[in-house]
């Protein structure tokens, strides 16, 4: 039988006193809220405590409720593990250690009679928190918010700190400068109506199952707690009170090394590799469904986070170890993350748990993920397509088929070979969307450098060589006098160049001479792009230079992403169409 729930209504300073001694559980995700959060909880308590000049007394302002706090808790003791509320609870007391820092006598020893009971030497007692943080951040929170003095020190540290450490350190700046245009007497006042007139609701339960189940209720009703946190209470608190220490820390490493956002979204694939299709209800709805409901809680860290977070990091930071072929695989991995679209994960991700261990098999499989993932953008497939075929690319990699036979999903068909070089060879620049056709450029650019070609710019844009609408009696227009001859040429890929700055729409007729000199060149003279250097190792810009160069770069992708001649593919797209 489950056991009782009780729910109390408790003002700040009664939390904060002898009734309670909070500890935040091992399994709990770390503090995070943002200095976001944070400004709201203070402008909204300052709003309620009313302006300079307009001051009630505060025994006569209304109550204000901050909202409710989960406790596994037995009634006849202090001692309370916080199962929903700590942000919160935490922030509180961040608030109320700045408020202190700037006040002194007894001021501010009332208020660190809040944040903690002080040791006594002759009752042989020693220092009791009000609030214990996980054991990776307690100390940390008892050093430079708690105890006296140490809030001022926190606002000051240098140096790359834990996610959780780190946003107490910008909250406990931020509170001191909102702190600091109030007159002492508002600080005092904001101090008094925090304690006396802010309420919680703590409801409170015995029973670790009862707790949960609470804390699913709450946050299923809009909570702001994210769906892994929710996952990772309910996965811990399913293990065995001395298996939770050992798969807590297992958990929080993997999310602080990939960072909240990045966990959230390796989460967000491990439930598309397991659901195979376009997701339909939340993430935590599908990830119970199709992955955590179906394992135990140590088979879903062992089996399936853990190996799944290994592979993720390597794909996404692009770290590939291996004695042979890792070059080639990472530089593969950069191109595939610089796609706006992370469709690709998944199969990716099933693919490089089972076989990191072998170069060429992950040389080739991530070769043609490219080949397929261009090709997907440069066919313009939509999102939809994009999902299933991906989806169906991940069962075949589960189902160990073979991934080279024409017919895999990993291969393009010759009808979609002849599409991706059909788009390629049409009017480029028109028909894709400024990222989508600059990313496009950039990958061709490292073609003609043959690699190690870097492009860590702020701007890059694509430019017309061939303006697109040059004057009657320009140059332009008498290298190529048809209207006609230049419009079939203007957008094609053989009469652009890549820039690291904003196109500037009064240079784009510039003669060819002084457009090469001021816009196409950067730094020295030169281009940091192959594609660019091209154009300016020309004299002149006629037809037969532009055909030319749109035959010598539709090559390059011909080769590399094995598109074949354009007239054999479309003879195979007329023989499946007949």
């Amino acid at each position: 039988m489950p056991a009782p729930i009780y729910a109390h209504q408790s003002s700040i300073g009664q939390i904060f006193s002898d009734k309670y001694v909070f500890s935040i559980p091992g399994y709990q995700r770390p503090y995070a809220w943002t200095t976001e959060q944070a400004s709201e909880l203070f402008d909204d308590l300052v709003a309620e405590l009313g302006g300079e000049g307009k001051e009630k007394p505060i025994k006569e302002l209304g109550p204000y409720f901050l909202g409710s706090t989960v406790l596994i808790k037995d009634q006849e003791r202090p001692e309370a593990d916080v199962v929903d509320g700590q942000q919160r609870l935490t922030t509180l007391v961040l608030l109320l250690s700045a408020i202190r820092a700037t006040l002194d006598g007894k001021d501010a020893s009332d208020i660190t009679a809040l944040l903690y009971e002080k040791g006594n030497v002759i009752k042989d007692t020693e220092d009791r928190f009000r609030l214990t943080l996980r054991s990776r951040d307690a100390e940390f929170f008892r050093k430079y918010v708690q105890k006296e003095d140490g809030i001022a020190e926190l606002a000051k540290l240098d140096g790359k700190l834990p996610d959780s450490q780190n946003n107490l350190k910008l909250n406990a700046a931020l509170y001191l400068k909102m702190l600091q245009p109030l007159s002492r007497e508002k600080r005092i006042r904001l101090a008094q109506f925090l304690t006396t007139r802010c309420y919680l609701v703590a409801v409170e339960t015995a029973d670790l199952d009862s707790a949960f189940r609470i804390f699913s209720v709450l946050n299923s009703r809009g909570l702001n707690l994210s769906a892994t946190d929710i996952l990772k209470s309910e996965a811990i608190g399913a293990l065995d009170e001395k298996d939770r220490d050992d798969y807590t820390d297992k958990w929080e490493t993997i999310e602080e090394e990939l960072g909240r956002e990045g966990f959230l979204e390796l989460m967000s694939q491990i439930r598309t590799v397991y659901r195979k299709a376009k997701p339909y209800g939340t993430l935590l709805k599908e990830f119970k469904e199709h992955v955590s409901g179906k394992l135990s809680a140590k088979a879903l860290m062992d089996e399936v986070i853990a190996p799944m977070a290994e592979a993720y990091e390597i794909l996404r930071k692009e770290k590939y170890v291996s004695t042979q072929g890792a070059e080639a695989v990472n530089e593969t991995l950069s191109w595939l993350n610089r796609l706006e679209f992370v469709d690709w994960l998944p199969p990716a991700l099933a693919f490089a748990v089972r076989h990191k261990n072998d170069a060429n098999a992950m040389g080739a499989f991530f070769a043609d993920l490219e080949r397929l993932a261009y090709g997907l953008l440069v066919r313009k497939a939509g999102i939809n397509e994009r999902i299933e075929r991906f989806s169906k690319l991940t069962a075949a990699v589960e189902g160990n088929e073979n991934l080279e036979k024409d017919d895999s999903p990993l291969q393009l068909s010759p009808v979609e070979q002849f599409e991706v070089y059909a788009g390629l060879a049409g009017a480029f620049y028109d028909s894709f969307a400024a990222r989508a056709r600059a990313l496009v450029l950039l990958r061709l650019d490292a073609l003609l450098s043959s690699g190690g070609a870097t492009y860590k710019y702020p701007i890059i844009t694509v430019e017309h060589v061939l303006p697109q609408n040059p004057k009657a009696d320009s140059e332009w227009a008498n290298w190529i006098p048809e209207e006609r001859q230049r419009l079939a040429r203007v957008h094609q890929i053989g009469n652009l160049a890549l820039l690291t700055r904003r196109k500037n729409s009064a240079a784009s007729n510039y003669d060819f001479e002084r457009k090469k000199k001021v816009y196409f060149s950067g730094k020295g003279g030169v281009s940091p792009f192959s594609l660019t250097t091209q154009v300016l190792n020309k004299s002149i810009w006629d037809s037969d230079v532009i055909d030319g160069r749109q035959a010598e770069l539709l090559g390059l992708f011909e080769r590399h992403w094995r598109l074949y001649k354009r007239k054999g593919v479309l003879e195979a797209l007329l023989s499946q169409k007949a």
